[in-house]
């Protein structure tokens, strides 16, 4: 990931203090950058990386609010101020519903929280901004292009996530700030979509309204104080309205029952699947972690039935280490 030195969002994205009706600058003060590092031996490096850098917005009293991805099993966090100060940090924890997560820093920020607004106030069409660590340089002026269900391969499900075009480089963490200067959004993906015959990046953003159900759980315990989702390990996408594996997570149910790539997930407990959001629905439909999760599977020309043993994933993960 590069720093924040060798990279500028181009000039005719970037937004101008004269277009919006807060403080601009102020509230981008509030985006700081955030760089952790993981274990070689933790369950998520081998797909997220031992080192990962993005954003993340100050939202209360050293309290950052990031993408969770980002501080997964990290047992180091730096925060990163805009005139270059760094600050040490400690992962909180992260909600895997929302996909939210939470830094403590460890020593003074020296900036003001971010006001929380309305995710859904917010409409497609309105003009926001997608405040990136290092000010106007390092945001983009965007637009929200639409609301809609966002299914992620990795067993995540948003009912209705934000996308906004044009798309922030680097989109980890980033703040989405209203017409108002208030945080109705946090940056989780670049996602590429056809539009007039053009393909355009946009990006998605976990809507802060989700943020509230969960925010003092995790301050407390690192993660929300209810029963886990089952969890299968198995990444898959839709194709032609068939849900297909397209990767087993070591160690996961899903691998443990020597499920593979290509095969098709035909029915959950006898009823038939055909999207990934309906396959995700049912599955958590069936009670929380540790249920056992029939399934009906096409592979290579053969049916067949099986029961995998659902888990809490969070029981794989290293949890966070306060130095």
């Amino acid at each position: 990931m590069p720093s924040l030195t060798e990279w500028k969002v181009p000039p005719a994205n970037q937004p101008r203090p004269g277009d919006y009706g807060f403080d601009l600058d102020h509230a981008l003060a509030s985006v700081v950058g955030l760089h952790s590092i993981i274990p070689p031996d933790a369950f998520s490096a081998e797909t997220l990386g031992t080192e990962r850098a993005g954003n993340g917005v100050l939202i209360d009293d050293g309290l950052v609010l990031t993408i969770g991805y980002l501080i997964t099993e990290a047992e180091t966090v730096w925060l990163h101020r805009g005139d270059g100060r760094v600050v040490e940090g400690h992962a909180l924890g992260f909600d895997f519903e929302s996909g939210f997560g939470l830094v403590q820093a460890l020593g003074r920020l020296d900036l003001d929280p971010l006001p929380i607004g309305s995710s859904a106030a917010a409409l497609v069409g309105d003009n926001v901004v997608l405040g990136g660590a290092g000010g106007r340089t390092r945001s983009v002026a965007s637009q929200i292009v639409a609301r809609q269900e966002f299914a992620g391969y990795w067993e995540y499900l948003l009912d209705e996530a934000i996308f906004t075009h044009p798309a922030h480089p680097n989109w980890g963490g980033t703040g989405l700030i209203s017409g108002r200067g208030e945080l109705i959004g946090i940056g989780s993906l670049q996602l590429e979509r056809e539009r007039a015959g053009q393909a355009e990046h946009v990006n998605m953003i976990v809507p802060i309204d989700l943020l509230g159900p969960v925010l003092e759980d995790l301050r407390k315990f690192g993660r929300v104080n209810k029963p886990s989702r089952p969890w299968l390990g198995m990444y898959s996408t839709e194709i032609d309205n068939r849900v297909v594996v397209v990767g087993i997570a070591g160690r996961g149910p899903a691998a443990r029952a020597e499920l593979k790539t290509g095969d098709v997930i035909l029915a959950l407990k006898g009823e038939k699947v055909t999207s990934q959001a309906g396959f995700y629905r049912k599955l958590w439909s069936l009670g929380p972690a540790g249920v056992d999760v029939p399934l009906t599977v096409y592979h290579e020309g053969v049916t067949f039935d099986v029961v995998l043993t659902s888990t809490d994933r969070a029981k794989l993960l290293k949890a966070p280490r306060l130095h």
